[in-house]
C-alpha cells in the first residue's frame, strides 16, 4: 500500500494541484501557480524516503508552500467578499493542501499528531489533495457552469463532508460517516451534473470522453467510501485500507481527478 499510496500523492501535488490552480477563477494565486511544481518537488521526494530529518526537511519545504497557498483563501475572501458557494468551495481547495502538508511533516517525523496514528497521518496526505483540493476546485467549476440548486448543493457539500469527515477523525466514526454521507451526495451532484450538463454542452469528443469518464468513476468510487464509513462505524464487513487505496484513491487520482481537470484545462483553452 505504501508504494500506491506515495505515487498517488506524488501525482496529487506535482500535476493535480498545479493543473487546478490554473484553473481557479480569478484572482488567482499568480505567483505560486508558476512556481507550484517546483516548491512540490520536496514533498513529493520525502515520503520516498526512510522517516528522519532529511524527510521531515523536505516535508517542511511543501508544508510551508502549501500554507502561502493556503494564505491567498482570506486574502481572496477580503478581494471578493463573497461566500457564494462556488467561491466556498474554491477557498476550501486553496486551503486543503495546507493540511496534507501538516500531515506530512507529522508523518515523516514519526510523530503522531492530535492522537492521529502514522497510517492515518499518511491518508491524510492523499485525501486532502483529491477529497479535499481536487474535488472542492471541481465542484465549484460544475456550480459556476451548471447554475441551479443542484451545482449549489454540490459546491457546499464537497467541502462539508470534506470538513466534517476531517471532524470525525477526532469525535468518533459516527461523525466520519455522517461525513462520508454528505461528501458522497455532493460528489454523486458533481457526477450527475458533469455527466448530464457540462460533458453534453461540449462539441470536443475529447473533453465530452473526458467527462464521462470522471463523473462514471465518482459514483463507483464513492459508494465504496461509503460502505468503508459504514462498516467502520457499525462493524460491519467492509473493505481495508489497502483495498481502498488501490480502488477508492486511485480511482478517485486517475478516474475522477485527472481526468475532470485535463477536461476543465482543455475546454479553458478551447474557449479562450
Amino acid at each position: 500500500m505504501t508504494v500506491l499510496v506515495n505515487a498517488i500523492v506524488m501525482l496529487g501535488m506535482l500535476v493535480i494541484v498545479p493543473l487546478g490552480l490554473r484553473l481557479v477563477p480569478g484572482p488567482e494565486p499568480g505567483l505560486l501557480r508558476r512556481l507550484w511544481p517546483l516548491l512540490a518537488l520536496p514533498g513529493a521526494v520525502s515520503p520516498w524516503l526512510p522517516r528522519g530529518p532529511l524527510a521531515t526537511a523536505l516535508a517542511s519545504a511543501y508544508a510551508l508552500a502549501a500554507c502561502a497557498l493556503a494564505r491567498h483563501a482570506p486574502a481572496r475572501l477580503l478581494r471578493t467578499r463573497s461566500l457564494a458557494p462556488a467561491e466556498v468551495a474554491v477557498l476550501t481547495a486553496l486551503v486543503s493542501p495546507s493540511v496534507a502538508g501538516v500531515a506530512l511533516v507529522a508523518e515523516r517525523a514519526g510523530r503522531e499528531l492530535l492522537g492521529f496514528d502514522l497510517e492515518i497521518l499518511a491518508l491524510t496526505v492523499p485525501h486532502f489533495h483529491f477529497a479535499g483540493f481536487a474535488a472542492a476546485l471541481v465542484a465549484g467549476l460544475v456550480c459556476r457552469s451548471a447554475d441551479g440548486p443542484a451545482g449549489r448543493f454540490a459546491a457546499v457539500s464537497v467541502p462539508a463532508g470534506t470538513l466534517l469527515v476531517l471532524a470525525g477523525y477526532f469525535t468518533g466514526d459516527w461523525l466520519e460517516l455522517a461525513g462520508a454521507v454528505v461528501l458522497t451526495a455532493g460528489m454523486w451532484a458533481v457526477a450527475v451534473l458533469t455527466w448530464r450538463d457540462v460533458r453534453t454542452r461540449r462539441a470536443e469528443r475529447l473533453i465530452r470522453k473526458l467527462f464521462g469518464v470522471s463523473a462514471a468513476v465518482l459514483v463507483a468510487t464513492m459508494l465504496l467510501a461509503l460502505s468503508w464509513a459504514l462498516g467502520e462505524a457499525t462493524g460491519l464487513p467492509h473493505p481495508d485500507l489497502t483495498w481502498m487505496a488501490a480502488t477508492h484513491g486511485l480511482g478517485n487520482a486517475l478516474g475522477f481527478a485527472l481526468c475532470s481537470l485535463l477536461a476543465w484545462r482543455r475546454l479553458t483553452k478551447t474557449t479562450a
